[in-house]
């Protein structure tokens, strides 16, 4: 059975809280194990974390977008900005690397992301914001897949 919700915010740290445990209480009902939850709860503050230091510069007026499909036991979950967006992806994407060091940022967002997720894409545009898609297998259904 397929289930969706969608997700708006302003673009305020004391809103990542909110995304993390709204999105973690949707995907409870999967029942997934205490470490998945605790695994999608962490990526989805990285990447809103990301969306307000990164995209819109810590400025409150920008909006941060969720969206998170459940199906089966499948976890699909994009989060998006209409920010200043990421020039160069691959790079972004390395250990370490951070736009904000005098923020004391560790540079590990993305690898957190792609360490406890499945799939990991990221489309961004300069000027006009990031997507990212995130996908994650819960244990019941990579046991199908085996």
């Amino acid at each position: 059975m397929r289930n969706f919700m969608e997700l708006q915010f302003s673009a305020q740290s004391k809103n990542e809280s909110f995304a993390r445990v709204t999105v973690g209480a949707f995907v409870a009902q999967l029942d997934p194990t205490m470490d998945e939850l605790t695994e999608i709860k962490t990526v989805v503050s990285e990447a809103v974390t990301n969306s307000i230091i990164h995209g819109y510069d810590n400025n409150p007026d920008g909006i941060v977008y969720i969206s998170v499909t459940l199906e089966n036991d499948i976890v699909q979950i994009t989060i998006k900005d209409e920010g200043i967006g990421i020039d160069d992806i691959d790079e972004a994407r390395q250990p370490l690397y951070t736009t904000k060091p005098e923020l004391e940022r560790s540079g590990m967002g993305f690898t957190i992301m792609e360490n406890f997720m499945d799939d990991v894409k990221v489309v961004s545009n300069p000027f006009a914001g990031t997507t990212i898609h995130l996908t994650k297998l819960l244990t019941n259904s990579k046991a199908l897949c085996n």
